[in-house]
């Protein structure tokens, strides 16, 4: 396949709008299409509706390029030679499972425009069988086309570069022509000396639910850790630190605190469960509910310590809560333990201040009865007690002396185990974390 190949992208959210723009930098001209005007229109002026580091700057270049547009007619994929289906798979309204509405959607829209020989290619995370389903329901409506899928590995805060330069990259093929028009468009990809993986549909869809509930998994675990040691009064840190030097375990992901969110963990392990059990593979997953479970708990367990510190009656206090987004360098809320524990309090009867770089307005929209502060400053002052929750460089880099000085008590508990302890002790902090006593 030459690189003036026509793709296309279906779907333009986080993935999609990620995706178009760093395949039009690869040199194929591209048309993401979305039903949304909204976010089609920002797109097109090389806007970004939401925040990612390095692609504003790459989507602008793009459209800047000619290679790239944004449309909401599907009628555009008309020329296009590769469709990448981008859109999301939500959690069920009424259940675990994933509500593949907007999958299925956007196949049957495209299908009266494939031409003869195009390969329709899956990204979105499906519960396995749904590519085989998809690609027989394609024979009958295009069956002059084909269908594949290429799960995404993206971290947020790293999207452009896990696009660019991924880890690896895995084919779900029916046949080699498939693999071989793949191998195309990733030419420039495989170049760098990524892995190529190639399986059939049902284990490509089985790679990516694998993945993250071995995340959440290896994150869950940590917590529980950090329980057993403030029974016994140990140190997460100190142990994590240990045994992440076996080569087997490895360090990654052993950092105890408030656990995961997101739009990706918590409702894929969610729909790995409901999926298994369709599949009469319901016990080989229930260790999954531990998961989910234990991760919900470590929420709970720093309202506990909030209380502890001040009151079971938390109406008197204000409490600031530095981070709102699920994770830093993102603007991303969706499934946020800060948003949730800060939401909780609020509804405790707290007076409850939160901060957050880039996830103010998001959060805002989710939860518009709290009350934000566009600075630390503001945030922190008057407090009785500071919550540090989403780990943003920034607040790793604040100064406890200087804010001893804004806030009512010096208490301030640290749900990512990612601050200095001694130093803000030694400022005069009474200093709480996740799985280290005092």
């Amino acid at each position: 396949m030459a690189m003036n190949a026509n793709l296309s992208v279906i779907g333009c959210g986080y993935l999609g709008a990620t995706h178009a723009a760093c395949m039009s930098s690869l040199g194929f001209t591209v048309v993401g299409v979305d039903t949304d005007p909204e976010k089609v229109a920002m797109l097109s002026r090389g806007e970004l509706p939401f925040y990612e580091p390095g692609l504003d700057t790459l989507l602008a270049q793009e459209i800047k390029s000619g290679r790239l547009t944004f449309t909401t007619d599907f009628s555009a994929v008309a020329e296009s030679d590769v469709h990448f289906v981008c859109v999301g798979t939500p959690q069920s309204k009424d259940g675990l499972a994933a509500d593949l509405t907007y999958v299925k959607s956007a196949v049957a829209a495209i299908a009266p425009y494939l031409k003869d020989g195009s390969l329709v290619v899956g990204k979105s995370t499906v519960p396995v069988g749904t590519a085989q389903s998809l690609r027989k329901q394609l024979a009958e409506s295009a069956p002059q086309a084909d269908l594949a899928w290429n799960p995404e590995f993206l971290r947020e805060g790293f999207a452009v570069e896990d696009t660019l330069t991924p880890n690896r990259l895995v084919v779900g093929v029916a046949n080699d022509r498939a693999e071989e028009i793949l191998k195309d468009v990733y030419a420039p990809i495989i170049a760098l000396g990524t892995p190529w993986i190639r399986a059939d549909l049902p284990t490509a869809e089985l790679v990516k639910v694998a993945a993250n509930s071995f995340l959440a998994t290896k994150i869950s675990f940590i917590n529980a850790m950090a329980e057993v040691c403030e029974a016994a009064g140990g140190d997460v840190t100190v142990l994590a630190n240990a045994i992440g030097y076996d080569p087997r375990i490895g360090s990654r992901f052993l950092q105890a605190g408030i656990g995961f969110g997101g739009g990706c963990l918590p409702k894929d392990i969610r729909a790995f469960m409901a999926r298994a059990e369709e599949l009469g593979a319901k016990q080989a997953l229930e260790f999954l509910r531990e998961i989910d479970a234990i991760n919900l708990r470590a929420r709970q367990r720093v309202i506990d310590v909030v209380r502890s510190d001040l009151s079971e009656n938390l109406t008197p206090y204000k409490l600031a809560v530095l981070g709102a987004t699920f994770k830093p360098d993102s603007d991303d809320v969706r499934d946020s333990p800060a948003l949730d524990i800060a939401a909780q309090l609020h509804a405790a009867g707290a007076h409850v201040v939160v901060h957050d770089p880039k996830g103010i307005e998001p959060a805002r929209k989710r939860f518009p009865n709290l009350n934000f502060a566009e600075t630390v400053t503001e945030c922190v002052k008057g407090a009785d007690l500071i919550l540090h929750l989403t780990e943003w460089s920034e607040y790793r880099a604040l100064d406890p002396s200087e804010l001893g000085h804004l806030v009512k008590n010096k208490i301030i508990i640290d749900g990512r185990n990612a601050l200095d302890r001694e130093l803000w002790r030694r400022a005069g902090w009474k200093f709480h974390a996740l799985g280290r006593t005092d």
